[in-house]
């Protein structure tokens, strides 16, 4: 069985815990060793229990807690190579536990079955990463400017879909945010607005995707209930009853989220 459970999500800091056969990995560790070690304790795993952490791109929303956490662990780093070489700059120590996978190539991770795909963000080589445990897969897709062919693919046919969903597109334009960084987040190496991240899971719900959570919207230029509103009005216009065809949430900006199973018949506990 394959569970997810987010314990941050949004420009503050991600990190995500997907558990199955026996094993245990994050994605991202971008909030405090000290908040992800609680976070792990809250489901009852401890750090020594980790079998591996994968890094979506260098952002220090990423990987903020990775400094203190090498200097307590040996658990393997993964990493696309351009990542990894942006991390061995960034982070002393963790040349010796980082292990840099071609994107696209499967690799296992304790009883757990991974494989990236690019995404386009500004960052030295960015991806998204498909888990999976026997016949149950998950998918994170989130900092990405657009929705490209690769990402779709690796989408289509998941089980639990965690996609972007960062920003209102006027709220960003007459927010308090600099010309600069409105087109750097609206550019095609940037961040999903509500519109493409609905489409996203949309495309996903239609293909057989029953749990999907909406991930890193940002604090100034999006609300939950925003996000949520677009995203249930594009599925109801492609005949989907949010309500009841699929579990549609927002991941929690701090703290973590229910765990969501990888099959029909669980519920969130």
């Amino acid at each position: 069985m394959l569970r997810v459970t987010t314990l941050a999500s949004g420009s503050g800091g991600n990190c995500l815990l997907v558990s199955g056969a026996g094993s245990h990995l994050l994605i991202d560790a971008g909030i405090s060793c000290r908040r992800i070690t609680a976070a792990l304790a809250d489901l009852n795993i401890s750090l020594s229990e980790l079998d591996g952490i994968l890094i979506t791109h260098e952002h220090s929303d990423h990987i903020c807690g990775l400094a203190t956490f090498i200097k307590k662990n040996t658990t393997p780093i993964f990493a696309s190579p351009g990542t990894a070489r942006a991390l061995e700059y960034r982070l002393a120590l963790a040349e010796g536990q980082l292990r840099p996978m071609a994107v696209g190539e499967e690799f296992s991770v304790g009883g757990l079955s991974v494989r990236s795909f690019a995404t386009s963000h500004d960052s030295a080589q960015s991806t998204g990463y498909c888990v999976s445990a026997g016949k149950h897969r998950m998918v994170l897709a989130t900092d990405l400017g657009y929705v490209s062919d690769e990402v779709l693919n690796a989408v289509l046919g998941c089980d639990i879909l965690v996609a972007e969903s960062n920003h209102d597109v006027d709220w960003l334009r007459s927010g308090p945010y600099p010309i600069y960084l409105q087109e750097r987040i609206l550019g095609d190496r940037g961040h999903l607005c509500n519109e493409a991240g609905a489409e996203l899971v949309t495309r996903a719900a239609l293909s057989g995707t029953h749990t999907i959570i909406l991930a890193h919207l940002s604090r100034e230029n999006n609300t939950p209930a925003r996000a949520l509103d677009v995203a249930r009005r594009s599925l109801c216009a492609a005949g989907i009853d949010p309500d009841r065809d699929v579990v549609l949430t927002v991941a929690p900006v701090c703290g973590n989220s229910p765990t969501f199973f990888a099959e029909r018949s669980e519920q969130p506990c």
